[in-house]
């Protein structure tokens, strides 16, 4: 095996690791989502059209990656549901799986650390979200005229 074909090979294996791991990060608030998605989307770039592609567009993936990659910022409501499960969870082993006082510390300055880091995010403004939403349209309108175009030159053949 080549080193191009090796390359390609961890970096497809580490970009489904990552979209595995993000899509844990949303039911898990301790690991951060985004993050993974965009090393996903990096490996993917990286090494298979088809997977790009596919996280791009996916309906979720590819939206919270595109309003990253446009202006480093996340929705509030993002930010708040973070915050709620990651305090929620961590209230929750403090409380009911944890005996040790230094441990219970530990994830509370854990569950402090990621507040902070969560809300140190910027967070999409309506201006944003409006540019988005065009963008989104734009982008709409290309892939049905694109389609359009298809189905002419199908019925002229």
């Amino acid at each position: 095996m080549n080193k191009s074909k090796l390359k390609q090979i961890l970096l497809i294996s580490g970009g489904i690791a990552c979209v595995a791991i993000g899509t844990l990060g949303i039911f898990l608030p301790v690991l951060p989502t985004t993050v993974f998605y965009l090393l996903a989307a990096a490996a993917f770039a990286r090494s298979s059209d088809r997977l790009y592609n596919w996280i791009m567009n996916h309906p979720l993936i590819g939206r919270l990656i595109r309003n990253y990659h446009l202006y480093h910022a996340v929705p509030l409501q993002t930010k708040v549901v973070s915050v709620s499960f990651l305090w929620l969870t961590i209230c929750a082993s403090a409380i009911f799986a944890v005996e040790s006082w230094w441990l219970r510390g530990l994830l509370f300055l854990i569950a402090v650390g990621v507040t902070w880091h969560i809300l140190s995010i910027k967070t999409l403004t309506p201006a944003m979200l409006t540019e988005i939403a065009r963008r989104d349209e734009l982008e709409n309108q290309k892939h049905l005229n694109l389609e359009i175009h298809e189905i002419h030159e199908k019925n002229l053949l």
